[in-house]
């Protein structure tokens, strides 16, 4: 079955380039991608494979029986959304919306899963079980895709009894790919700080309440939060990116916006730290003679790979392969929607090796650099078949 699938793979590479082409030249953003869903609906088909549309507005899943269908229920999920950037590469297939990219493989992680669909609907009669597909809308934008995939029933009629992702990974070569069993990545909420003063000239300062020098105190403060009140045991990060006062050189503003992330791997300390983080920045600037707003919007939960089917889809991957090119993955920071479903299916999230030093396929997910080895798609494509069908067997 594997040689099967990899001279698929192979016979196919050429057209899953030119889907992951089409996909990356037109981006879209987050819960817009109604382009990008028309256009997987229609690749679909031209397969013989018939979608449901509309889920979460912008998704869609569609469903593949092999021998014996109601013996076992896979899914294989895939994201379509991109990424406000402007994109830096020059390549045929540059995005033509311009401030709108795919620079987080989500045209990859889209294409791959359309190769294993044809692969699998190939081979439907050669192996027993079925596979469900998932191509889902907004990763990259709370509250996660995922979570409203879910909610419009994604994961019933059938019921897949395990979930796989798969996910571009830059820092890993193109021919590898990684696993980890266990908790994998964490938790993602955003942090919004309104600090309310008093504006004034800033060469009379005691008219005035800064809320500039507030918040300062503020984001020093709230790194005790990770210092002081997170245990060690715990990974978590609180970094804030983006600071707005808008005031001059002889100005104080009468307030300053914040905004931060706070990422965390277990859900009773991020609900405390949640309470936490909300009360210290609310007394220091009521101590200073001013107010705080936080706004903390809840995104997505902790990622958990299922150990017994990370360690099958490790198998799998070895067998597809060789053990040679298997890679362990470390705890990650970054957060996936994908999470979502881990808390509802066994699951399994790993990552494909797109890197190629010798191409200058280096730079990073979220970069206007972004870029992969195309070779990566002969291997997302085919490996996901097998994972599923090898699945589909146990």
């Amino acid at each position: 079955m594997i040689e099967k699938i990899k001279k698929l793979a192979k016979e196919y590479k050429q057209d899953v380039i030119n889907i992951r082409r089409h996909i990356h030249a037109n981006p879209e953003l987050s819960y817009q991608e109604f382009n990008t869903a028309k256009f997987v609906a229609g690749q679909l088909r031209e397969f013989g494979i018939e979608p449901k549309e509309g889920i979460a507005e912008t998704g869609l899943t569609a469903i593949i029986k092999g021998k014996n269908p109601d013996k076992k229920v896979t899914a294989l999920r895939a994201d379509m959304d991109a990424l406000p950037i402007l994109e830096a590469n020059d390549v045929p297939y540059k995005s033509k919306n311009e401030g709108v990219m795919h620079a987080c493989g989500h045209d990859a992680h889209t294409a791959s899963l359309l190769g294993c669909a044809k692969i699998l609907n190939a081979l439907k009669g050669e192996f027993e079980g079925t596979v469900k597909l998932i191509f889902q809308p907004g990763e990259e934008k709370n509250p996660g895709g995922a979570s409203l995939m879910i909610k419009d029933g994604a994961l019933k009629n059938p019921a897949p009894a395990t979930i796989f992702g798969q996910h571009v990974m830059p820092l890993i070569p193109v021919g590898k790919v990684g696993f980890r069993p266990g908790m994998y990545m964490a938790s993602c909420d955003e942090i919004y700080l309104t600090v309310h003063g008093k504006g004034g000239h800033g060469a009379i300062p005691e008219l005035a309440i800064d809320p500039v020098l507030i918040t300062s105190h503020i984001i020093v403060a709230l790194q005790q939060v990770i210092s002081r009140n997170a245990s060690p045991k715990t990974p978590t990060v609180l970094s804030f990116g983006k600071v707005e006062a808008n005031g001059a050189t002889n100005i104080i503003p009468e307030k300053v916006e914040v905004a931060g992330t706070f990422r965390a791997m277990n859900e009773e300390w991020r609900a405390e730290a949640h309470r936490i983080i909300k009360k210290m920045a609310e007394s220091i600037a009521e101590g200073m003679g001013g107010s705080c707003t936080v706004n903390i919007s809840k995104g997505y939960p902790y990622l958990e790979n299922d150990p017994t089917t990370t360690e099958s889809a490790r198998k799998s991957a070895e067998e597809y392969l060789g053990k040679e090119n298997v890679e362990d993955l470390d705890l990650w920071m970054g957060a996936e929607d994908f999470s979502y479903y881990t808390h509802e299916v066994p699951a399994c999230f790993y990552r494909l090796g797109t890197r190629n030093e010798q191409k200058g396929i280096t730079s990073y997910v979220h970069t206007p650099t972004f870029n992969i080895d195309e070779d990566a798609l002969e291997i997302g494509s085919g490996l996901m078949a097998w994972i599923a069908i090898d699945n589909l067997s146990s």
